[in-house]
C-alpha cells in the first residue's frame, strides 16, 4: 500500500509537497477504513479536492512518475516551469509484505541522470516509535555513499547515472540489493493509474473472454451498479441481433475508437430485455466507464492492488461513486486502496463516511501549490468529525476552492462592461 509521495520541482510543485495515507490512530472513528498491520496503520481510501488546473493531476502524475522509474520505465517526469533547476525530487514510502519502506531518488531531466537514491526500511514499535534503517544511500552530488556490503561500496561512484542502481549491476551478486529490487518492483507493479476521462475497455474485455470467478464478479459488480440492464457479456458476433451501419460503427468517446480492438468493443455486450446489444456503442458514456472501471475494482480487491484514478467523478452518479467508495472503506476489504481526485462533494462526508485524515484538498494561488489534509484543521478552528465539512467548503473555509467570474465574461459578450479609465484621464 502506499503510505506517502513526496514531490520537489515537479510539474506544478515548485516547492516540496507531501501527500500521506498514514492514519492518526487516536481517532477511533471509522476503524474498518483503516488497514492495520506490524503498528502499520494505512487508509485505504483518500479522496484528493480542488480548483480546476490547481494541481490534482500532478499529484497523480508524479505518483505514475514514481511507478514508471521504479519499474524502469520512461519517467514521464518535468521539472517546474518556474525554476531554474533541471532536477526533479520524488520520494515514496511504502508497505510491502507487511514492512515498510521509504526511497527518494533525484532525475535530472537534462541529463537523464539519477544523482542521488536512498533507500531505508522504516520499523515501528508498538508506541509508534520509528526507527530508519539505510540500506543504500548514493548521493553524487556530496559523494556521499553508504550500503552494508563493501564490494558494492567500491562499485557505487563507478556505476552509471543512467538508472536505478539495481537496474545497472547485477544484483545476483548482492543479496541486499536483490531483496531491495525484489520489494521495490512488486510493490510498483500492484499500482494502477487510470483517468477517467480516457478510460479504456481493454482490461475488462480480456476478464470478460474467460469465465471464470473473476469474471462473474465483474459482471455482477456491473449489474449490481443499477444500471437499467439486465446482464453484461463477451459473445460472439452472430448472437448480436442488431443492424449496424459501418459509418457508424464507431464509438463516441476517443479513448474507444480504437480500430484494431472495435470488434473486440462490440462483443462486449448489454442485455436488455433479452436482447444483447454491444455496449461501446449504444449505452452511456457513464455506463461504459462503470464497464471499463469494473475489472480495476474488482481485481484490485481481490488481489491487493492499488487504484489511483483521476476524475472518480467523471459521468458517474453520486451515489454510485459514494458506493464504490465504500467497497474500499468496507472491513471486508482487506490490503486494497485507491487514491482518487475528485469534484464531487457528496463525497466529503465525516459524519457517515470518512475520517478527517481521508479527505485532502490541493490549493494553488500566487506564492505556488499546496497539498494538505482535512486532518490539519482542528477543533478550536471549527473542523470536528460532526462539522459539516460540504458547507465548510462551500464557504471557502478549508481553501481549495474556485471564484469564477464569469459575469464577466458575460457582460463582455453584450457590451455593458464599463471600461475603467486610466489614471491619466
Amino acid at each position: 500500500m502506499l503510505i506517502e509521495i513526496r514531490a520537489n520541482n515537479c510539474f506544478s510543485f515548485s516547492e516540496e509537497i507531501v501527500f500521506s495515507t498514514k492514519a492518526d490512530m487516536r481517532n477511533k472513528k471509522f476503524a474498518s477504513n483503516v488497514h492495520s498491520e506490524n503498528n502499520f496503520n494505512i487508509l485505504k481510501a483518500v479522496g484528493i479536492y480542488g480548483p480546476n488546473n490547481a494541481g490534482k493531476t500532478c499529484l497523480v502524475k508524479c505518483i505514475r512518475s514514481a511507478k514508471n522509474i521504479l519499474l524502469s520505465q520512461k519517467p514521464k517526469i518535468m521539472p517546474n516551469i518556474f525554476q531554474d533547476s533541471t532536477i526533479c525530487q520524488l520520494g515514496i514510502t511504502f508497505l510491502e509484505e507487511g514492512r515498510e519502506f521509504s526511497y527518494d531518488f533525484w532525475y535530472d531531466d537534462k541529463k537523464n541522470e539519477y544523482p542521488y537514491e536512498k533507500f531505508v526500511e522504516i520499523s515501528k514499535d508498538q508506541y509508534g516509535n520509528e526507527k530508519e534503517n539505510i540500506w543504500l544511500l548514493k548521493d553524487v552530488v556530496s559523494g556521499n555513499y553508504q550500503c552494508d556490503d563493501e564490494d558494492l561500496l567500491k562499485m557505487i561512484s563507478l556505476v552509471s547515472q543512467s538508472n536505478l542502481l539495481f537496474y545497472l549491476v547485477d544484483v545476483n551478486k548482492f543479496d541486499r540489493l536483490a531483496e531491495m529490487k525484489r520489494v521495490v518492483t512488486k510493490f510498483a507493479s500492484k499500482i494502477d493509474i487510470i483517468n477517467m476521462n480516457n478510460i479504456p475497455l481493454k482490461r475488462t474485455i480480456n476478464l470478460m473472454k474467460n469465465e471464470n470467478d473473476l469474471q462473474r464478479k465483474v459482471v455482477e459488480f456491473i449489474k449490481n451498479s443499477d444500471l437499467y440492464l439486465d446482464d453484461f457479456g463477451y459473445v460472439d458476433m452472430d448472437k448480436i441481433h442488431v443492424k449496424m451501419d459501418s459509418d457508424e460503427e464507431k464509438p463516441d468517446e476517443k479513448a474507444l475508437d480504437i480500430p484494431e480492438q472495435i470488434m473486440d468493443q462490440i462483443r462486449l455486450v448489454s442485455v436488455y430485455r433479452g436482447v444483447p446489444v454491444p455496449s461501446v456503442l449504444f449505452d452511456s458514456t457513464g455506463t461504459k466507464k462503470i464497464a471499463a472501471l469494473a475489472s480495476y475494482i474488482i481485481e484490485g480487491i481481490e488481489q491487493g492492488r492499488i487504484l489511483v484514478v483521476d476524475e472518480l467523478d467523471s459521468s458517474i452518479h453520486f451515489k454510485l461513486t459514494r458506493a464504490i467508495v465504500a467497497m474500499f472503506n468496507n472491513e471486508l476489504n482487506t490490503n486494497a486502496q485507491m487514491i482518487f481526485t475528485v469534484h464531487d462533494i457528496n463525497l466529503m462526508d465525516c459524519k457517515k463516511m470518512f475520517r478527517k485524515e481521508q479527505i485532502w484538498f490541493v490549493h494553488k494561488d500566487e506564492s505556488g501549490v499546496y497539498v494538505y489534509s482535512l486532518a490539519a484543521f482542528t477543533a478550536q478552528q471549527g473542523v470536528r468529525d460532526t462539522t459539516d465539512i460540504m458547507e465548510k467548503y462551500r464557504k471557502g473555509v478549508l481553501g481549495a476552492l474556485p471564484d469564477p467570474e464569469l459575469i464577466c465574461s458575460l457582460l463582455d459578450i453584450k457590451g455593458n462592461r464599463k471600461e475603467v479609465p486610466a489614471d491619466n484621464e
